[in-house]
This record gives C-alpha cells, sequence and structure tokens, in this order.
C-alpha cells in the first residue's frame, strides 16, 4: 500500500510538472520586425490574435501604436515621437469614443463621443 502511494505521488508530481511545461509553452512571444531604422513589435493574446502593435525607434516608442481587444476590435490608437506622446489618440470602450489631444507630452484637450450621440448627415 506504501508503495502504491509513493508511485501516486510520483506520478502527480509528473503530471503537475508536465501541465506547467504546456502552459509555459503556449505563451506567444513578441515578434519584432526590422523596417528601416524602425522596429516594428507585435504583442499577442493569449488566443493568438494581435494584442498591441506599433514602433521603437532608438528603444523609444514612435509612431502609430494600435491596442486590440482579443476579438481583432481596436480599442486604441496613440501616437509617439521619440517616447512622447503627440496628436490624436483615440480609445474605444463599449458605448463611448473618446479622443484625446497631445501638446508637449500632455494632454491639450479631450472629446468624448457616446453611442447615443446622433450626427446629422446631409
Amino acid at each position: 500500500m506504501n508503495k502504491m502511494i509513493k508511485d501516486m505521488k510520483k506520478v502527480m508530481i509528473l503530471a503537475c510538472g508536465l501541465l506547467f511545461a504546456v502552459a509555459q509553452g503556449q505563451e506567444i512571444k513578441p515578434k519584432y520586425q526590422k523596417e528601416g531604422d524602425l522596429i516594428k513589435v507585435t504583442h499577442f493574446h493569449d488566443n493568438g490574435t494581435v494584442k498591441e502593435q506599433g514602433y521603437y525607434k532608438d528603444k523609444l516608442l514612435h509612431g502609430v501604436w494600435n491596442r486590440f481587444d482579443e476579438k481583432g476590435n481596436k480599442t486604441v490608437m496613440a501616437h509617439y515621437n521619440k517616447g512622447k506622446k503627440v496628436g490624436k489618440w483615440f480609445i474605444w470602450t463599449k458605448d463611448e469614443l473618446k479622443e484625446i489631444n497631445y501638446q508637449n507630452n500632455t494632454i491639450a484637450s479631450v472629446q468624448s463621443w457616446k453611442e447615443s450621440t446622433k450626427i446629422a448627415i446631409k
């Protein structure tokens, strides 16, 4: 009986180790691509869809960065210039769109639109 318990413990330890190894092996590593003087970086959700994509220049965030939810819907579009926040940023939520304007790496203005907002189009 004692030997059977020891064997069961060994099997359980082995099973836990294998489960941990499989879980670690499924982690999707970021993808890096050189494009001229920029490095394009793509991060992934656990389900394999793109989570975030953008560029680095001289090790600083640069250009357009986009973030997506697990279904592939864009949730953020941001702009950087050598690591500093610039220009218009857009943030999409379930029922709202926010436009944030940056000047000198600080927020200059914020505009929000709700799902219920009606815009007249001629």
